[in-house]
């Protein structure tokens, strides 16, 4: 399972998704399916945007965990 900590990483800026929208240019949904944890797929330019906002690696905004320590 892949665990995406974009909504830890914005609430260490306290940015809202509208935020994160205007900066990236990305769409709102798009954000919120990655914050709700609840996006099946995304894309490279996605990725991009975002790694650049916050200033890290693709193994920062994501992580791969075992299936039986989900919640």
């Amino acid at each position: 399972m892949i665990r995406c900590h974009l909504s830890r990483m914005m609430g260490e800026r306290k940015l809202k998704i509208a935020d994160v929208a205007r900066e990236t240019g990305l769409h709102r949904n798009t954000i919120t399916l990655l914050y709700n944890e609840t996006a099946n797929r995304v894309d490279m330019e996605t990725i991009d945007r975002l790694c650049d906002l916050f200033a890290c690696g693709v193994g920062d905004l994501f992580e791969r965990v075992s299936d039986d320590s989900a919640p």
